[in-house]
């Protein structure tokens, strides 16, 4: 299950339902509109998306809201969570499958230089301040974590992890 988390992607969001259906793994795509103003919520929904609304402001009320919404659904093991822009493509879940088996949640990063597009809304300055704070999460948690990227927004959860973590999560946050 794939939950794509929107505010006024009415640009993007047909083009990034689509992209992620045409993935072979890929059940089913829900679009969490976060208020939109624009079109999100009916193209995500004409692109053949499962669309919901989520009238709390704020970017960790439509995470949580994504969340609960994809764990409804129990034909799946697996919930990628990411965002309705074309920030994040699907031929990436193949990545994120290389090592799920060794994790419950794998976290994707953009700071890669060389796998990095330039025409992104990546700037040097965020660029370099995920990689400092990932790094400085490291040697708080020394050798239980490897972090590169610490504001990305493209995961791959397994749903028994998710089921324990939900109740521990603020969507204030």
């Amino acid at each position: 299950t794939v939950a794509l988390t929107a505010y006024n992607d009415g640009r993007s969001i047909g083009g990034a339902v689509k992209d992620f259906q045409a993935h072979p793994l890929v059940k089913r795509v829900i679009v969490i509109s976060n208020n939109s103003t624009d079109r999100t919520m009916e193209l995500a929904e004409q692109s053949g998306a499962i669309v919901f609304n989520e009238t709390r402001q704020g970017y960790g009320a439509c995470v949580h809201r994504a969340l609960r919404e994809a764990l409804k659904f129990e034909d799946t093991e697996l919930t990628m969570l990411c965002e309705g822009d074309l920030t994040f493509r699907a031929a990436d879940i193949d990545k994120f499958l290389a090592y799920i088996p060794h994790a419950d949640v794998v976290n994707g990063s953009r700071i890669v230089e060389q796998l990095q597009e330039r025409d992104t809304q990546l700037s040097l300055y965020m660029h370099y301040g995920n990689l400092f704070a990932g790094k400085v999460l490291e040697m708080k948690h020394l050798g239980m974590v490897s972090l590169t990227d610490v504001g990305t927004t493209y995961k791959l959860c397994r749903n028994a992890t998710l089921r324990e973590l939900m109740p521990k999560l603020d969507p204030r946050i």
